[in-house]
């Protein structure tokens, strides 16, 4: 290899489940939170609206990447995965669905178990969707060779 140029070479499963290990683990801040015993007070609803945004925001910006970056270039390299992409996609739409539900009702002031609800669905489904993902994709994103920016295909975390 002559100077200036590199190799890039990504282990795809590995960064994939090491995003989803970073989503799980930033949930988890979110639960604790609700068991904080302030949640109906101001300092405590700017607790959760601060560690909902962040949550929120990773992980529609991880299925934001894979829907614009990843999924495409599956689709081409992989026609036989076309309809399994057409699945994910759809579960990240009932996701943002979800998560715009669950940070209304923190906005909202709801009470609590309302809240708690509200989390569990988003932590159902996603757990759900991220093990049907690896256990769909793994395979195939161990043998990819592909130079692209890990933080646009699986967002910034």
């Amino acid at each position: 290899m002559g100077e200036g140029e590199r190799t890039r070479l990504i282990a795809w499963n590995i960064e994939m489940q090491r995003v989803h290990g970073r989503l799980r683990e930033a949930l988890l801040v979110v639960e604790e939170s609700l068991d904080d015993d302030r949640p109906g007070t101001t300092t405590g609803v700017r607790d959760l609206l601060l560690y909902c945004r962040g949550f929120c925001g990773a992980l529609s910006g991880h299925h934001r990447g894979e829907d614009t970056t990843l999924f495409p270039e599956l689709s081409a390299r992989h026609p036989e995965l076309r309809e399994t992409l057409a699945r994910l996609a759809q579960d990240h739409s009932m996701i943002e669905y979800l998560l715009t539900q669950f940070e209304q009702a923190v906005r909202s002031s709801a009470p609590g178990p309302e809240l708690a609800r509200h989390l569990a669905g988003v932590s159902a489904v996603m757990e759900s969707h991220f093990r049907y993902e690896e256990r769909r994709l793994l395979g195939v994103l161990a043998a990819l060779e592909w130079d692209a920016d890990p933080g646009e295909v699986f967002g910034p975390l």
